[in-house]
């Protein structure tokens, strides 16, 4: 057994299988909420979570839009697991919520007084017919995986005419506008080498707008128009042929379809729930796509008193993002520390949640809002804050990466 700062990274056979707090998932969500428990004087926190490294997914667009290095996101996972908090370096199977046990891929079994799931979501690649031997191919990229990440910053990069297809996807999805931040990135790139106007771009998304919110669409139309982006709205990728380089996008029905070739297709998978997590009894019945079931406000299982759940495998009305996890952790961190005291939970999710668009190489737009897609702004007397500025860009590339490695996730900030 290997130890970093109090963290454990495999499990011995004679290790106590008893513990106050189990959280299910080492991510942002798992990490910064076990920090908050442990920094809260709640002792024996152990994280499942069964990867080496830690990613900051947030990065993928910079590395994917060739504004960061692939390094940059990504730590070894001891390195960053909270000092008190130990890492049980093993996959989930199966949760039984009556019998308060976790059931382990290596076959041990860990009782709970109180469990936390926070897996993160499953890119389910294989649900666009052809999208797998797509992103397998040279021309097929992604900023939402790590390995697609670096590849799309070096196609993306080296491109110097041809089009390129940027697809985002329909239903819940963690970020979902962040399928977009690697097009303008790359359209300032090319607009400062000057083959922009040998280049074809178009973007794809599910929804009537290009974000949702007003202001938002307002700031990202004028981007569009000034880097001559064609925007499909209300269309999906619905399939993909790799060898003959051509992506079919359309309604959900399949009508309004559009064969669109391209010499580089960037595209975002649709998203559920883990698979394991959708054969549990955690999910609300008919939910197709199997997150856990919570009260949006307390997130505190429906039914089981005992689960807690948050990020983007819980079934809370916010949109799914990385920003909407520090008020999350805060909120189940109080509220579960009152259940072991034996109190009520006191603390409610707003449903906040934001998504930072890198509309330049230079300048961000900052989306906030709520459930409803209202501005719902940090700093309420800078309503402009919405605006591209360049204030916004330094936060999102420079100051926040700091602030997730060092602050986020030890439970600080």
């Amino acid at each position: 057994m290997s130890e970093h700062n109090g963290s454990v990274r495999s499990a011995d056979a004679d290790e106590p299988t008893s513990h106050r707090v189990v959280v299910i998932g080492g991510g942002n969500a798992g990490l910064s909420v076990a920090g908050r428990l442990r920094r809260s004087g709640v002792d024996d926190v152990v994280v499942v979570e069964p990867r080496e490294h830690h990613l900051y997914q947030p990065l993928f667009s910079h590395v994917a839009g060739g504004t960061a290095r692939a390094g940059m996101a990504t730590r070894p996972q001891g390195s960053v697991t909270p000092r008190g908090v130990q890492w049980i370096q093993d996959r989930v199977t199966d949760v039984l919520p009556t019998s308060n046990t976790v059931l382990l891929v290596s076959g041990r079994r860990l009782a709970y007084e109180h469990l936390v799931v926070c897996p993160g979501i499953q890119k389910d690649w294989d649900r666009v017919p052809g999208l797998p031997e797509a992103m397998a191919s040279p021309w097929g990229a992604s900023n939402y995986e790590f390995d697609l990440a670096a590849k799309a910053s070096r196609l993306l990069r080296n491109l110097r005419r041809g089009t390129v297809v940027f697809t985002q996807p329909a239903g819940p999805a963690t970020c979902a506008g962040a399928a977009q931040k690697p097009m303008y990135l790359a359209c300032d790139y090319w607009r400062a080498t000057g083959v922009l106007p040998d280049i074809r771009v178009v973007l794809v998304v599910p929804d009537p707008t290009v974000f949702g919110m007003p202001l938002i669409d307002e700031e990202l139309n004028r981007k569009i128009a000034e880097y001559g982006i064609e925007l499909r709205t209300d269309s999906h990728l619905l399939e993909v042929d790799a060898a003959n380089r051509t992506a079919v996008i359309g309604r959900v029905d399949g009508s309004d379809r559009e064969t669109l070739p391209y010499d580089i297709l960037h595209a975002v998978p649709p998203q559920s729930a883990p698979d394991w997590v959708k054969a549990t009894v955690l999910p609300a019945a008919g939910d197709p796509g199997g997150f856990i079931e919570v009260d949006p406000g307390t997130l505190r299982h429906a039914r089981f008193p005992n689960v807690w759940a948050l990020g983007d495998a819980a079934a809370t009305r916010n949109s799914k993002s990385g920003g909407a996890l520090r008020k999350q952790t805060l909120v189940l961190a109080k509220n579960l520390r009152h259940a072991l005291e034996g109190k009520e939970p006191g603390d409610t999710y707003d449903n906040y949640s934001v998504c930072p668009f890198t509309v330049s190489r230079s300048t961000v737009v900052f989306a906030e809002f709520d459930d409803q897609y209202r501005p719902k702004p940090t700093i309420p007397f800078w309503p402009t804050l919405a605006r591209e500025r360049r204030l916004a860009w330094v936060f999102d590339r420079h100051i926040l990466p700091w602030v997730y490695w060092n602050l986020i996730l030890k439970g600080r900030a």
